[in-house]
């Protein structure tokens, strides 16, 4: 052995390293730094191509989406039958809009993440089929997502970059005092509790520490071409690469390393087709989630043409950037009515209630539903019930979620 090779597997330059990574997990530094870049992160898989290529928007949509239902061909299903759902973590700050891909998640949580700005988890299974996308922005994780990300079967990706830590001046290159996070809402204890993190080999995605490029990469001209945006909104996911990343170095297609498909114990809602009512009896849904945080007040107005609920933020039409600025919709709008706690520590995180029971109103086909929701424990579905303790049917198509203080007034 060389000298420079004994110099590099010495202990004083292995104790260097791994203080260097801590460091930059702590810091906010992108696992990319440390990405080998040579692969196209527009690439799509063999077997992906194969299979988009016999899409013919005259097919017949035959085939249900277990996760809300929507129907799709049968070359679309062959193709969510090879993977699991991405639950990516998605940031709403109003300097970030608009965002790119959110149209095509099968479901979307909004909740507040810290001073009044809402945050997003997308789930994206059979709306991610039909073509690659980006997703963006990508942000922290926070215990509400991870409980929400919980629900969809065995290790699902959890994508997300960085999150809610303790890595605190006690540790080898922590940067914060010990005690800045309060324990309910480290968002890194919890995921090494459930076994996600571990390492590169884990269903956890996290573009600070052990995912990177090709697949989830800082875009700086996300928006505009020679228009450089901040760093904090620039995070940007590629389905297609994602995919191929954790199925050919982790392992995680259909199914895991052992064999086991993702959606063994999943556990799906209810669905029907769209059953309009002839004469609306909501056309306009409106909330806020803080006081004197107007742009992150929210407006769905209802479509009778389309069975669907069109949406706006902070007074203007609520786009997808990647999709040619098509207006989000939904055909099913939830408001889960949580508990607020918070700032629950010095860097003003929120806790918001999302395992136990609250109230609920589902809006769906002009028509509203008042009831409740459950949640049993952290892996547990949520259901939501009505009045008579059944569960509600959703309409077909994507479902958004309102995680809205239980305080708060919806207008409808």
């Amino acid at each position: 052995m060389n000298k420079f090779s004994k110099y590099l597997t010495s202990r004083k330059v292995m104790i260097l390293i791994s203080l260097i990574g801590v460091y930059l997990l702590s810091s906010g530094t992108s696992w990319a730094l440390f990405s080998y870049l040579k692969e196209d992160p527009t690439a799509s898989t063999k077997e992906t191509k194969e299979n988009r290529a016999r899409i013919d928007p005259a097919l017949p949509k035959t085939e249900a989406c277990p996760i809300n239902g929507q129907k799709f061909s049968k070359p679309e299903k062959e193709i969510w039958e090879s993977r699991r759902p991405i639950t990516a973590v998605i940031e709403n700050h109003k300097d970030a809009r608009p965002l790119s891909g959110v149209s095509r998640a099968d479901v979307v949580y909004e909740a507040v993440a810290e001073g009044g700005i809402t945050r997003f988890l997308g789930v994206f299974y059979c709306g991610a089929t039909t073509q690659d996308f980006e997703i963006a922005v990508i942000r922290s994780a926070r215990v509400y997502f991870i409980n929400w990300a919980s629900e969809y079967g065995d290790k699902p990706l959890f994508l997300h970059w960085g999150g809610a830590n303790n890595i605190d001046d006690k540790n080898p290159g922590g940067i914060k005092f010990a005690g800045q996070i309060a324990p309910e809402v480290d968002a890194f204890k919890l995921l090494n509790k459930i076994g996600w993190r571990n390492g590169q080999y884990g269903n956890d995605l996290d573009g600070q520490s052990n995912f990177g490029y090709p697949a989830l990469v800082r875009k700086y001209d996300r928006l505009k071409k020679g228009e450089r945006t901040p760093d904090e909104h620039t995070p940007t996911a590629f389905v297609d690469e994602l995919y191929k990343q954790v199925t050919e170095k982790r392992n995680l297609g259909y199914k895991d390393a052992d064999g086991k498909a993702w959606d063994e114990n999943f556990i799906a809602w209810s669905f029907a087709d769209d059953k309009a009512l002839s004469s609306p009896k909501t056309e306009k849904i409106s909330f806020e989630f803080w006081g004197g945080k107007s742009d992150y007040d929210v407006v769905w107005e209802y479509s009778k043409e389309k069975n669907t609920y069109l949406r706006s933020n902070g007074g203007q039409p609520f786009t997808d950037f990647y999709f040619n600025n098509e207006q989000i919709s939904s055909k099913n709008v939830v408001i889960q009515f949580v508990n607020e706690k918070g700032p629950v520590d010095k860097e003003g995180h929120m806790f918001y209630t999302t395992i136990g029971e609250g109230k609920a109103l589902v809006f769906q086909n002009g028509d509203v539903i008042q009831g409740r929701w459950a949640k049993s424990s952290q892996i547990a579905r949520t259901k939501f019930l009505d009045s008579k303790g059944d569960e509600i049917t959703f309409v077909r198509g994507q479902i958004w979620i309102e995680a809205v203080p239980s305080r708060n007034e919806i207008n409808y």
